[in-house]
Formats: structure tokens, C-alpha cells, sequence
């Protein structure tokens, strides 16, 4: 069974119209879509906003569907000048920048009494979905990258840089650090997958609403295609 996390309705939306033989179950204020997506036993969920959502959500998923897998789709701010709008980035690892227990002695970043500072991505999950981003999504660019995620919106090139100069990111975004923290302590693989609608600086908050159903739709046709291959 995959499990398939989006954070707004938009993101899931396309992807559940896609279901064979779909059951909806709420559990937590969410919607739990389960069925057969392009041939693989599936469950698409929106999880809402924000790590906390995301980590409640991913439980579900591992208690109640015990999922194989879980996949998140979204969108991100791109940390590197490289990684340009419409592109999609493939999570290597994931850190929280938000977490700061320096007062401890950890490292920004690292979550107190965890013997690891990012959380790993699948490597298989991570290669398939570069096959097939390449296949279905050839008018853009596929990175692989850490993703840097915590309850902010980033939108001023100053915070930017700390980012980029503190985690070395490719992208920033609001859930997916903590989606990777609850898998990797559930031991289930995941992929964060994050298609760019800005450049998390200034111009943020006039390029996020022109540029969202764009990224949405390469993700979309990213993860269809991967279903379609796990299901042979």
C-alpha cells in the first residue's frame, strides 16, 4: 500500500480523480482516499498545513493502512539559484530548520535525543522517481537535494540565505521534514517530492499564486507515473 500525502486540496485533488474502486474514511479531520492508482494499491490524503498536520497525518497512514511506502507531493521555495520555477526537487534527506535546541549543545536543525541531524529518503524511490520525471516531465529540470522544511513561509532574501548558508538546501517548504521524522521512526520508506513556485525570497508572494497549478501539475504527472510503475 502508498501512501500519498498532499498538503492543500489542489494537490491532492487531480491526484484521488485518478482512483479505481475509491473508499473515503475520515480519521483526525482528514479525508482518506484509498483505491488503485494506475494499478498499485494506494491511500491519498491532504494532511493540511504545517509539520504538526504532517506528522499526525503519516501515522495514520502507518497505523491504520500500513503503508509500504509514503510519498509527498507538493510545493517548495527554491534555496539555489540553479533550481529555477517549475522545476522539481527530489529529497536526498530532510531537516527541520526550525528546531533549535543550541541551549543543549545540538546543532540548529537536529531534534534533541536523535542520533541523526536529517532524516534519509528512500535511494529507490528517489531513482524511480527520477526515471519517470524525465519521462513525463521533459520540459523541466529534476534535482535530487535536501529539503528544509518548518512552519514559516519564506519570503525575504535574508532568511533565504541562512538557510542556504545553514542546511545547504535545495528547496524550503512546510512539511516535509516532519513526514520523513515520523516514517523514519515508523522504519517505512519515503520520497519528498516538491515541485518549485518560487524563489523564497522578495518576490514570493507575487510568484506563489501564478506559478502553484503549474508545479502542482508536474508533481501530479510524477506520481502517476510512479504508481504506474510500482503496479507492474
Amino acid at each position: 500500500m502508498l501512501g500519498i500525502i498532499g498538503a492543500m486540496d489542489e494537490e491532492v485533488a487531480k491526484i484521488k480523480e485518478c482512483l479505481e474502486d475509491c473508499s473515503i474514511e475520515d480519521c483526525a479531520g482528514m479525508k482518506f482516499y484509498r483505491g488503485i492508482l494506475r494499478g498499485t494499491p494506494a491511500v491519498v490524503v491532504r494532511s493540511g498545513i504545517g509539520k504538526v498536520n504532517a506528522a499526525v497525518c503519516t501515522q495514520i497512514l502507518v497505523d491504520r493502512y500500513h503503508v509500504d511506502a509514503v510519498i509527498n507531493t507538493g510545493i517548495a521555495g527554491s534555496l539555489r539559484s540553479e533550481i529555477n520555477i517549475g522545476d522539481i526537487v527530489l529529497s536526498t534527506d530532510m531537516v527541520q530548520h526550525d528546531m533549535d535546541a543550541t541551549g543543549f549543545g545540538y546543532p540548529v536543525g537536529q531534534i534533541p535525543q536523535m542520533d541523526r541531524f536529517s532524516f534519509p529518503a528512500d535511494e529507490d524511490l528517489r531513482k524511480l522517481a527520477q526515471t519517470c520525471c524525465q519521462k513525463v516531465n521533459p520540459d523541466i529540470h529534476t534535482w535530487s537535494g535536501r529539503v528544509v522544511s518548518g512552519d514559516q513561509f519564506i519570503s525575504d532574501k535574508a532568511k533565504k540565505q541562512w538557510l542556504v548558508d545553514s542546511f545547504q538546501g535545495s528547496c524550503t517548504e512546510m512539511e516535509g521534514a516532519a513526514i520523513a521524522q515520523a516514517a523514519w521512526l515508523n522504519q517505512v520508506p519515503v520520497l519528498i517530492i516538491r515541485a518549485i513556485s518560487d524563489k523564497a525570497d522578495d518576490s514570493a508572494n507575487m510568484d506563489y499564486q501564478t506559478f502553484e497549478a503549474q508545479a502542482i501539475q508536474h508533481s501530479v504527472n510524477l506520481l502517476l507515473a510512479m504508481a504506474e510503475q510500482m503496479g507492474k
